[in-house]
């Protein structure tokens, strides 16, 4: 067939590149009928099934080897506008193949920018959990760059999904550990977990439950296993690197209350931060930038005014977000989950979640002799953190899927 390679390189690029389920069987349906073909897309982890029905009714089924494991939003953004100018006829099949290849060739940003970006984020993470000591951002803004510069370089040696992230959160450890022991920093679970905190993958997280609630059940739980992965090898590294310095995570302690303004101008700094990790282009990025300021402010207005609960807090944050990025994320032909993320990244539970594995090796080392405040405090830590996702996950899919009911928007 001699567009397969146009439909297959289209589902792949989409699929790869962190946009959803729905949306890459959608398109690619698309492209198929606009060339004349009658198709069908059946997504699982590790393989597309193109399912092609002939005129005469025989069906043909084309395998397409493809991992939904990363996340680019500017390939995501230009295979859509080739898809579209296929499915207009302003480009025919062998052009829009030349175009494509094209966008499967394009470069992640620039070291630099990915570096500076990764320890501005993870500095300004560092201010929203109450940290206002210039050693102290220091710190986590030279680690967080240090483990950007040993991700870029990794993934020119290693195809493997969790090694990034895994010696990224390592550098953090041992950072976070020297700065301890030489009394650099009182700061020791913002300096170590803060540039960890930038590494969660949330647009898997998101990808992988919107996937579960539209029945796609195999795929949803594959993508929240590949998630959880993820974050299990990110504490191995942080706790690793901890340990390796003869440091350990602090189970408990409360964040400072951080004013508004410093709040808001930090959330926009960490969203810019994951708009340069997913690959969004300079003109973009103001756009998730306003949104992630205001779903910050909401947050604050939120917990300082009216007394909400944290989780309560992202809850209604994640609400406006989902709102308003649902149609922006559609016409700008960005990957909703990475857009959405984006945005709301300055609400992530990383701290939780760091606390909580340490709190757990400390009972598991301890064994009998474990106080039991370090178990409950883990425990407290962790649902936490699991009251939170669940709040930042359903507060941006809910009003997705309501608007998308209502209003599909683009075919």
């Amino acid at each position: 067939m001699g567009d397969l390679p146009l439909i297959s390189l289209a589902a792949t690029l989409l699929l790869a590149n962190g946009q959803t389920t729905e949306r890459t069987t959608l398109e690619v349906e698309r492209l198929a009928t606009a060339l004349g073909h009658q198709l069908t897309v059946v997504v699982h982890w590790g393989e597309l099934i193109l399912r092609f029905v002939a005129p005469d009714g025989t069906v043909h089924n084309e395998i397409v080897a493809v991992s939904p494991t990363g996340v680019d939003m500017h390939k995501v953004a230009a295979t859509i506008g080739v898809l579209d100018d296929a499915c207009a006829h302003r480009i025919d099949a062998t052009a829009a193949l030349s175009a494509l290849h094209a966008v499967a060739r394009l470069s992640p940003v620039s070291l630099a920018r990915f570096a500076t970006l990764a320890g501005a984020g993870a500095a300004a993470l560092g201010v929203i959990f109450g940290s206002s000591h210039p050693i102290t951002l220091l710190l986590i803004a030279v680690s967080a760059g240090a483990g950007g510069c040993v991700r870029r370089w990794l993934s020119h040696i290693s195809s493997n999904a969790f090694v990034q992230p895994l010696c990224a959160a390592l550098v953090a450890g041992i950072i976070g550990a020297i700065a301890a022991r030489l009394h650099l920093s009182s700061g020791l679970r913002l300096v170590a977990v803060c540039p960890c905190m930038v590494l969660v993958p949330g647009p898997h997280l998101l990808n992988g439950t919107i996937d579960l609630v539209r029945a796609r059940i195999a795929l949803g739980a594959a993508r929240l296993v590949f998630a959880t992965m993820i974050i299990l090898v990110i504490c191995i590294g942080l706790l690793g690197g901890l340990a390796m310095g003869g440091e350990s995570l602090p189970v408990s302690g409360a964040s400072s209350p951080v004013p508004f303004g410093y709040d808001v101008l930090a959330a926009g700094v960490a969203v810019a931060a994951y708009g340069t990790f997913f690959s969004m282009p300079w003109s973009k990025l103001p756009i998730p930038i306003v949104i992630g300021m205001a779903a910050h402010a909401t947050r604050w207005a939120a917990i300082t005014l009216f007394g909400a609960s944290v989780a309560t807090g992202a809850l209604v944050a994640c609400l406006l977000v989902g709102i308003v990025v649902t149609p922006i994320a559609d016409r700008l032909r960005m990957p909703f989950a990475a857009f959405a993320f984006a945005s709301v990244v300055s609400l992530i539970p990383g701290v939780y979640l760091f606390r909580m594995a340490s709190g757990l090796v400390s009972v598991a080392s301890l064994g009998d002799q474990a106080p039991p405040n370090v178990l409950l405090a883990a425990i407290a830590d962790g649902t936490s953190a699991m009251m939170i996702m669940m709040a930042i996950t359903f507060g941006l899919i809910v009003p997705k899927l309501c608007i998308e009911a209502f209003h599909p928007g683009r075919p």
